[in-house]
């Protein structure tokens, strides 16, 4: 079997969800988009490094917290602060998803430049970090809700694991169990400024904090 095929291809998926929820202003279609994502690179550990259990550890973790358990708080905090859309992005959608395309285009010309291994030169590891990081950063800077700001940080999460695959025997598993924990620790502590914020103030969006005053 070629694994390095299969590799390839669920980066490329990843990629292609990395521009639909750019241009897409649902917030269930985007955390759903985001889970899916998570549970794609959840495969990556085992398919690229076999199954020690190191490998399957790293999966199972990162299945349940990217596609299962994150996207489950996520989902209870939309319903909590009845909302559904992100109204007014500080860039519009289509201008979003095509910078989304530019720095995804971006990504394969600079690494093709870099001075790759043989068994890397034809791998999507890289280009894909480096576009799935770029769709994160986007997806902070353009936004202006805050549940769609911790689906940024979320995508910006998954670039930086995929980048890693490239160092798993290298790397501890405490490292990367810890960065994964504090991903969930960040969603928990969201989850209750966006209840707060919701409730003292009808609003979770984040242009509106800089009216607080002292």
């Amino acid at each position: 079997m070629d694994f390095q095929a299969i590799i390839n291809g669920i980066l490329l998926f990843v990629l292609l969800l990395n521009l639909f929820i750019l241009g897409t202003s649902r917030l269930g279609t985007c955390i759903k988009m985001v889970s899916l994502q998570g549970a794609l690179l959840a495969l990556l550990p085992v398919l690229m490094h076999g199954t020690p259990y190191h490998a399957l550890i790293l999966s199972a973790s990162a299945l349940l917290l990217k596609g299962a358990l994150i996207p489950w708080l996520l989902f209870r905090a939309i319903r909590e602060v009845r909302i559904r859309r992100e109204i007014t992005p500080r860039i519009g959608f289509i201008a979003t998803l095509l910078l989304g395309a530019l720095t995804t285009a971006a990504a394969f010309i600079f690494s093709g430049q870099l001075p790759l291994l043989p068994e890397h030169q034809h791998s999507l590891i890289i280009p894909g970090s480096l576009a799935t990081l770029c769709a994160g950063a986007l997806l902070l800077i353009t936004r202006s809700t805050a549940i769609t700001q911790v689906l940024g940080y979320l995508m910006f999460e998954n670039g930086i694991f995929i980048f890693g695959m490239l160092f798993i025997k290298a790397m501890p598993l405490m490292i990367e169990a810890g960065v994964l924990l504090d991903m969930l620790v960040a969603i928990f502590v969201m989850g209750i400024v966006m209840n707060h914020i919701n409730r003292e103030f009808s609003s979770i969006n984040t242009e509106q904090l800089s009216q607080l005053k002292e």
